[in-house]
């Protein structure tokens, strides 16, 4: 099981035969321990290489905008992990993750809070700065405050049965230039010089993301839920 990924599974407590969605489901990783347990899951994702990988895994994967949703009423439970941040509408996946429950259903996951990679961030708006960018409409995600994805879920009619901001600092597998490669691709795209934002960034973090050791860490802030739609 992916470490990552393991504690809001936990918080899902998913039980054999029931129905789940994975939305944002990736390469598959998660789904594919969700199944292992006995669920009937369909995964969703935006990417259509990452759907790809998760079918190679034996996963019923779909391409699908977690923005708009069209199921109704198929699943016992929603499940995400780190996707639903790169969802811009939280509103919109709300009211089509209440769609797609049944009564009584879960919606349980895990996304990036207010106050994630800030540290990245800003070191990435500020080398934008220094190259003449304009950066104030470069926003890729999503990060809430607890209090405020609280009252989104309220406002579409879920229960919250737990909710928490909370740090977790990630070690990355390798230079802070791979990660900034594959998830800040919006601010990279509009550098005049990539390369040299890339080294700025680096240099910039370095005192505080990086040990001595060479391996970098990534500020992340999680929210962490469970809600459940009233029978």
């Amino acid at each position: 099981m992916s470490e990552l990924g393991a504690p809001v599974l936990e918080l899902l407590r998913p039980e054999r035969g029931e129905r789940v969605l994975d939305l944002g489901c990736g390469d598959g990783a998660l789904t594919e321990e969700l199944v292992a347990r006995g669920c009937r899951v369909i995964g969703v994702d935006g990417s259509a290489e990452q759907v790809a990988a998760a079918r190679r895994r034996g996963i019923d994967a779909r391409v699908a905008d977690g923005q708009r949703l069209a199921f109704d009423a198929e699943f016992d439970a929603v499940f995400s992990n780190a996707a639903l941040h790169w969802m811009l509408d939280p509103d919109a996946v709300i009211a089509g993750v209440w769609r797609a429950l049944v009564p009584g259903g879960r919606f349980v996951g895990e996304l990036g809070g207010q106050g994630c990679v800030a540290q990245i961030v800003a070191a990435l708006r500020a080398g934008l700065e220094r190259q003449g960018v304009e950066q104030a409409r470069i926003q890729p995600w999503y990060f809430p405050g607890d209090g405020e994805y609280r009252r989104r879920l309220e406002d579409a009619g879920f229960v919250v049965e737990s909710l928490a901001l909370f740090p977790r600092p990630t070690v990355l597998p390798g230079d802070i230039g791979d990660w900034l490669g594959t998830f800040a691709q919006g601010f990279l795209s509009a550098a005049r010089d990539r390369e040299a934002l890339l080294e700025e960034v680096r240099q910039a973090l370095r005192p505080s993301l990086c040990d001595a050791q060479g391996r970098w860490t990534a500020d992340y802030v999680r929210v962490r839920f469970a809600a459940r739609k009233p029978v």
